[in-house]
């Protein structure tokens, strides 16, 4: 009863079998126990059920105090699958009932979390981790080695401990014509050469132009060049880099603000279906020109922070799902557009995108960096690392080829600001707390 009894729903049940579930629930809430036979049954006299009802129900009750014995594993996965079947069922009538337009709260849009959330069912009874008891789980959770996407500038890799992991949201602030998708194609082909099967999905330019820019990069042409290069050269060119690695590059295009994560999900199932290919990593251009899936689009009764905030909160959901890392990007306001120190407060439309997102930083260019060739990088939020680390770092930029690359070290010059701390003990080692704790012989070892 403990086990299943948080994951079935009244809604699972039908006629005089959801009031015997009620009741029979009711009872368990109060009094912490199964209910016997005689308790049941004067609870359901003190029910609304018709005479037939309740004549029904008394029928059923006996039946449910069989002293025969039951396998318990056997009957947690019976109840299990049954729970799925219910959830499928009611979800189907329910998506029904939206087409035909007779839904009163929900829209089409709905659909695809209405039968995802359904297919999802499942019994977790892990009810939390214990500190003491969990503690060699936790152990070897600690010397996992993650899967990640690494980079392939070193100062990226560096504050992101090696790359960037599955299930998480990383989103690159800048202004307009910065470098936000030029970022994103680097990092695409990178990705492509290094055997990564990459989906780039875009709503601000077309796929043609987006495979241009990855085409500079990866054949290492100008971008201005590439239309002087002859069919037979380019072809080469691409065969060659295609025997260099077995990763695949699909580039989809979506008319700007009408796609949302329902439509890239369906282009998820239809790419594995159709061409057999699962994507490692997602890059989709840009977040702010997406649309939601559960909310209807801006027309005044929705502000732009619950608006934004929930298409991020859809594009983490799809990353989580698919379990990919996903790449995507969003605008500086007008007061952050020009300003050398940018910030969170600079992210347009919504704070809500920061809240979600795990790794956000800023690219920013001035006058001084452009006639260098560099981008400045300042980190803005990272769940994977101290953001205070490397705080701010240059990379070189070739917008020629749209390519990113290392600068060398005595070029560095930003990264003064990262705390520099004793190798032997972190800040609070240093503080008062610190020094009396080490003095009661907490966990009396050394690392």
């Amino acid at each position: 009863m403990r086990k299943v009894l948080p994951f079935i729903k009244p809604d699972y049940f039908q006629g005089v079998y959801k009031t015997l579930f009620k009741e029979a629930g009711k009872y368990v809430a109060k009094y912490n126990r199964l209910p016997t036979h005689e308790s049941l049954a004067i609870e359901l006299q003190d029910s609304n059920m018709s005479e037939d009802q309740f004549r029904m129900a008394m029928d059923i009750v006996p039946q449910l105090f069989s002293k025969e014995k039951i396998d318990g594993d056997w009957l947690l996965d019976n109840t299990e699958k049954w729970c799925q079947d219910r959830a499928i069922y009611n979800a189907i009538m329910e998506s029904i009932s939206i087409i035909d337009g007779k839904h009163e709260a929900l829209t089409k849009n709905a659909l695809p979390d209405l039968l995802t959330k359904a297919l999802g069912v499942a019994f977790d009874t892990n009810v939390g981790h214990d500190y003491v008891e969990n503690a060699e789980e936790r152990w070897e959770f600690y010397n996992k080695e993650e899967d990640r996407i690494p980079f392939d500038l070193e100062y990226f890799n560096k504050i992101t401990k090696g790359g960037v992991p599955n299930k998480t949201l990383n989103i690159a602030l800048a202004g307009t014509g910065v470098g936000k998708s030029l970022f994103m194609c680097h990092v695409a082909a990178s990705a492509l050469v290094e055997g990564r099967n990459v989906l780039y999905i875009t709503m601000e330019m077309a796929e043609e132009r987006i495979a241009e820019r990855i085409d500079a990069n990866l054949l290492n042409v100008p971008i201005d060049q590439l239309e002087n290069m002859s069919k037979d050269m380019f072809t080469e060119k691409v065969k060659n880099l295609a025997r260099k690695t077995t990763g695949r590059l699909v580039v989809k295009e979506y008319p700007t603000g009408s796609a949302h994560a329902g439509h890239f999900r369906a282009l998820l199932n239809e790419l594995k279906l159709k061409k057999q290919f699962e994507p490692d990593v997602i890059f989709i251009d840009y977040l702010n020109i997406c649309a939601s899936s559960r909310m209807k689009g801006m027309g005044g009764a929705i502000n732009s922070y619950t608006y934004v905030k929930a298409i991020a909160e859809e594009l983490r959901g799809l990353a989580v799902e698919f379990d990919v890392p996903v790449f995507s990007a969003t605008q500086t306001t007008r007061s952050g557009y020009g300003n050398s120190d940018v910030g969170l407060e600079d992210t347009s439309e919504s704070f809500g995108l920061p809240a979600t997102a795990d790794l956000m930083f800023a690219l920013i260019s001035t006058e001084e960096l452009e006639k260098d060739g560099q981008l400045m990088v300042k980190q803005l939020k990272n769940r994977y690392n101290d953001p205070t680390f490397y705080k701010r770092f240059v990379i070189g930029v070739d917008r020629s080829k749209m390519r990113l690359f290392d600068v060398e070290e005595t070029q560095q010059t930003l990264v003064d600001d990262t705390p520099h701390y004793d190798s032997e003990k972190s800040p609070f080692d240093h503080s008062r707390s610190g020094e009396r704790i080490a003095s009661e012989k907490f966990g009396d070892f050394k690392l």
